[in-house]
């Protein structure tokens, strides 16, 4: 890189949140590296590809932030991704951050850093001498276009995200990721397949359809998987977060295919009718209801994970009930816990009925101990079972139904290779979040697998 060759391009990216942000980091992996940029070393330039879903996500991205210039008074620290767009006046108001690149101009990070290393080589922050350098770049979201397709792969496994879809068009209350990514927008089935078989070239054995909203698939989820599942020789096709009302027949069809990993996320939040319509979400819990009991019936040895709100504004003491009464009763393996809390720019926050923290934590706590008793009698149920399990870099497999699986070091060097695996059994130790399966490999991959 011409006139910057006294300056160091080391970086370090790091990433905070949500799959998707693991796709986004991927892109700026290439980008970076494009440019000249390399992760090998000693890290110059430090990139916080930051979340935004909760207060506490921006807090904790200035928190590193801070901790970076601690450890290293003369580097150079990015925050772009979703802090970047909603949370800008707070990241500016930290000494820590040199430079704020939103979501808006995420695509454009590689080049803004060389033009800031370019000039004269400073890359600090504006100061006094002339140098008028931006420190913030960001404008409208919702005008953005262009979903930048590419990145994806985790690098050294076997195991990609591929974004199908940005954006959401939903605004719920609860929420600010619509603010912080912008309207809805998808990419062609054509530009998937083509990546998909890229990253099929790459050695990638499973691919991970993801997005903030991907049941709004502009093209339609269910074309896109038959699509690839049809066209690629993809070995494992994986799906993320969908609303209950998106499971379709079609949809529910395609799982007849073993390559379409039995593995439902539900992003459900409530399974209270009220509650569910002060967060402004378009369906029911009798929709909720529905939906679990289908995928139990159409694909029953799935594993399915779901995302629960407690303590949100107008739930009382009936509405929890409700809630953990239908999810009581109701098939599924896990349910992700969060407890409400206000997220500046949300609509939510302007709603009455707010409830106590202490309340909230409690109500939390039980429906943790529910998911908690339900996981563990799930993972005795596998015990003898026979699963397809992808090794990943630390040995473990992981079954197309998403159960991990301690090989006991048996899988060393079968890294990327799917391979057939007993179930022996499980632990559930005190400090672990969740029962960690045990099993066997029962036939080993000939050397030219």
């Amino acid at each position: 890189m011409s006139g910057s060759d006294d300056i160091s391009l080391n970086y370090r990216l790091t990433t905070f949140g949500c799959k998707v942000n693991t796709y986004d980091s991927g892109l700026l992996e290439k980008y970076l590296q494009e440019n000249g940029f390399t992760p090998d070393g000693v890290p110059r330039v430090h990139i916080l590809n930051s979340c935004a879903v909760t207060a506490e996500a921006t807090r904790e991205v200035i928190r590193q932030a801070r901790r970076i210039k601690r450890d290293d008074p003369e580097s150079f620290v990015v925050v772009t991704g979703c802090s970047a767009q909603v949370d800008t006046e707070k990241l500016e108001s930290c000494a820590s951050v040199d430079l704020i690149v939103a979501n808006s101009h995420k695509s454009r990070l590689s080049q803004i850093l060389r033009e800031r290393m370019l000039n004269k080589g400073k890359l600090g922050p504006q100061s006094g001498g002339g140098n008028n350098l931006s420190r913030v770049f960001k404008s409208n979201i919702f005008k953005q276009a262009e979903l930048g397709a590419g990145g994806g792969l985790e690098s050294g496994h076997t195991r990609a995200f591929l974004k199908i879809q940005d954006g959401c068009n939903s605004f719920c209350t609860f929420c600010v990721i619509p603010f912080a990514r912008g309207k809805s927008r998808s990419l062609p089935i054509e530009d998937l397949r083509r990546r998909v078989n890229e990253l099929l070239a790459d050695g990638v054995r499973e691919v991970v359809l993801t997005g903030v909203h991907i049941g709004d698939y502009e093209f339609g989820l269910e074309n896109l998987v038959e699509d690839l599942l049809l066209r690629t020789r993809v070995p494992r096709l994986r799906l993320t977060s969908l609303e209950p009302v998106e499971l379709s027949d079609r949809l529910f069809e395609l799982f007849a295919d073993p390559r379409l990993c039995p593995h439902f996320h539900m992003s459900i939040q409530s399974a209270s009718t009220p509650v569910l319509a002060r967060m402004k979400r378009k369906y029911t819990k009798d929709d909720v209801v529905k939906a679990l009991h289908n995928i139990s019936r159409r694909v029953p040895e799935a594993f399915v994970g779901m995302d629960v709100i407690v303590g949100f504004p107008g739930e009382g003491e009936e509405e929890f009930s409700e809630t953990y009464q239908h999810l009581n009763e109701a098939p599924w393996t896990r349910i992700h816990v969060f407890p409400y809390s206000e997220r500046p720019g949300t609509y939510a926050t302007r709603l009455d009925r707010k409830l106590a923290q202490p309340v909230i934590v409690r109500r939390a706590q039980k429906l943790r101990e529910l998911s908690q008793e339900r996981f563990l009698a799930k993972a005795r149920e596998q015990i003898g079972a026979v699963k397809k399990a992808l090794i990943l870099k630390n040995e473990r497999g992981l079954a197309r139904d998403y159960w991990t699986i301690d090989l006991n070091g048996a899988a060393d060097r079968l890294g990327g290779r799917e391979v057939p695996v007993k179930v022996t059994a499980f632990s559930s130790k005190p400090s672990e979040i969740e029962p960690l399966l045990t099993g066997e490999i029962i036939q080993y991959p000939s050397a030219a697998t």
